[in-house]
């Protein structure tokens, strides 16, 4: 919980649906009032008779600030913790995904499963908090152009808006929907290929193959388990291998796939 309207709403909604709420706030060390957030979000504990707890985490300054700061977050979090996206926030992300590129899996957002405010709207977790008489805490990270999701928040929802004549948030959120159903379908169809098989590796149709080498790498590579998926060119790299244009490939990190005998070993940097 940052203190803020989705994440407050997530506790109160949580309690009152009868779950034991432990609330967790997380201090990346970013910005000073930190200490001032948690106290917030502790109050907001106590009056819903739910628990606290405070992490601190390190997160140094530099490129990808976002990125790091959530995996951060995340770490300090126990597995299958709800958050407050909204439906806003699967929006944002959605169009910051086709933005870097991420293809079917970065249109298909963010996954359900921990995220039971997914059909609400940010002004709804707003006015929620108001009716409740609940202290919000205003991230001032939220307005600073200098972060691309706060670009496509105030800016590009806000022009896609008037250009097509509706609210968007709910269209871009209905279509991640809908691609999330292709990810599973896709996903079972290439639990079948075998990654390591560089045949049937080869043979199989493009995307089954792509999606087959990005769960392989996943799970065992430079990702590492429930991270993002190797780019699109080291996923290249791999089948190349597969087919026999090259015998190995570099990926993130100092990896490399290499290829013996028809089958395709994965290597670690001190392999």
């Amino acid at each position: 919980m940052s203190g803020g309207a989705d994440s407050l709403a997530l506790l109160a909604l949580a309690v009152h649906a009868g779950c034991r709420a432990t609330a967790v706030h997380v201090d990346h060390g970013l910005r000073p009032g930190s200490a001032a957030e948690a106290a917030a979000v502790c109050r907001a504990a106590d009056r819903f008779g739910a628990r606290f707890r405070a992490e601190r985490v390190t997160v140094a300054p530099g490129p990808n600030l976002e990125a790091r700061a959530r995996a951060a977050r995340y770490a300090a979090l126990l597995p299958g913790a709800l958050t407050g996206h909204t439906a806003d926030d699967q929006a944002e992300t959605v169009l910051l995904n086709l933005l870097r590129g991420a293809g079917l899996d970065g249109l298909a957002g963010m996954g359900p499963a921990t995220r039971p405010l997914r059909r609400l709207r940010r002004h709804e977790t707003r006015a929620l908090c108001a009716a409740l008489g609940l202290e919000v805490v205003a991230d001032p990270t939220n307005d600073d152009p200098a972060f691309r999701r706060n670009r496509v928040r105030h800016e590009l929802i806000p022009l896609l808006d008037a250009i097509a004549e509706r609210d968007v948030v709910p269209v871009v959120a209905r279509q991640a929907d809908l691609a999330r159903d292709d990810v599973a379908l896709l996903d079972d169809l290439a639990a079948a290929v075998d990654p390591t098989d560089a045949r049937a590796l080869a043979a199989a149709p493009p995307p089954l193959a792509r999606r087959a080498v990005r769960r392989w790498l996943r799970a065992a590579g430079p990702g590492g388990p429930e991270r993002y998926a190797p780019d699109a060119a080291g996923t290249e790299r791999v089948l190349a291998v597969a087919r026999g244009d090259a015998v190995a490939c570099e990926l993130a990190g100092g990896w490399r796939v290499a290829r013996t005998a028809g089958r395709l070993r994965l290597e670690g940097p001190a392999g």
